[in-house]
């Protein structure tokens, strides 16, 4: 019988870290990676706020990725320990894919980040996100940039929403990886729960179609998940978290209208998701002041 080293010989795996300023689309990159989607995203910066991890099967290969929350300047406590889950997993990875926005940079966030994963003994790859958002004059201009400011061992130019170079990016990852024997089983997306997805794509939600502070004010916590008629209906009851008591007026809406919206887009999300019939209760509740409060934060799992 051979040992598992000369089993896996020809076998390569590990993690990737994806790593940028708020905004640089790590997420959508990773959801177009996996072909699946497992991590919410909004125009609005600051979405992530959790390490979320999904795992690429390749023929050879088995690529764990951990898609990080935006690496900025924090202030309260809930933001501070967001960036310090990001930079907690620089220290996990293999290799590190640190994504750019070459439509709108963030010189001060990216800066910053740059230097600290300088300091790894890691292999790091510039991915420059949004390239169908830009010139080809103003790309140039962007790679000439990061090419002599930083080191890299790779720069690849992508378009996350588009798909353009990603399957390049894919392969320049892979030979970058150790050989080893997988870390999960084949069917294994990711090691999230079904109950933490559902509640992230009702968060989604309510930053897709609410402005201003309140979606920086909402934590989700889904309190039941239950399978019914033998897996064919799931029945959700999640609690919407705000701040004061002025944002419940506006979450909930005219006679209900605008909560009501939120439950059914989330509620086709997760249909989506879970490939079965959902039924999704919502409440609405004030906790003041959660984002300082170190006990509501561990309630709503940051």
């Amino acid at each position: 019988m051979s040992s598992s080293s000369e089993t896996y010989d020809n076998f390569k795996s590990g993690y990737v870290a994806i790593v940028g300023a708020p905004n640089a689309g790590k997420s959508t990159l990773l959801n177009r990676l996996l072909g699946e989607k497992i991590s919410i995203t909004s125009k609005k910066p600051q979405t992530t706020r959790n390490r979320i991890l999904g795992v690429m099967h390749r023929p050879g290969a088995q690529m764990v990725f951990i898609d990080t929350p935006g690496i900025f300047k924090a202030k309260d406590t809930l933001n501070l320990r967001i960036v310090d889950t990001a930079l907690s997993t620089i220290d996990e990875a293999d290799v590190m894919l640190f994504v750019v926005d070459a439509a709108h940079p963030d010189p001060t966030s990216e800066y910053f980040l740059a230097k600290q994963l300088q300091k790894q003994q890691r292999p790091v790859i510039a991915a420059l996100n949004k390239i169908d958002r830009v010139s080809k004059t103003d790309l140039l201009a962007v790679i000439q940039k990061w090419s002599t400011e930083h080191y890299f061992e790779v720069i690849i130019p992508i378009s996350a929403t588009e798909g353009t170079q990603i399957k390049q990016l894919i392969t320049v990852m892979e030979n970058m990886l150790p050989s080893g024997p997988p870390y999960f089983p084949e069917d294994a997306l990711t090691d999230l729960s079904e109950r933490f997805i559902a509640a992230e794509m009702i968060r989604e939600t309510i930053f897709r179609l609410t402005g201003e502070e309140i979606p920086y004010a909402t934590a989700v916590t889904v309190d039941t998940f239950k399978e019914e008629k033998g897996g064919k209906l799931v029945k959700i009851e999640a609690t919407i978290h705000l701040e004061r008591g002025s944002q419940k007026g506006i979450i909930i809406g005219k006679e209900g209208s605008k909560l009501k919206r939120i439950g059914i887009e989330s509620r086709k999300k997760i249909e989506q998701m879970l490939e079965t019939k959902v039924f999704l209760k919502l409440f609405v509740r004030v906790q003041k002041n959660w984002r300082k409060d170190t006990r509501a934060l561990r309630k709503f799992g940051y």
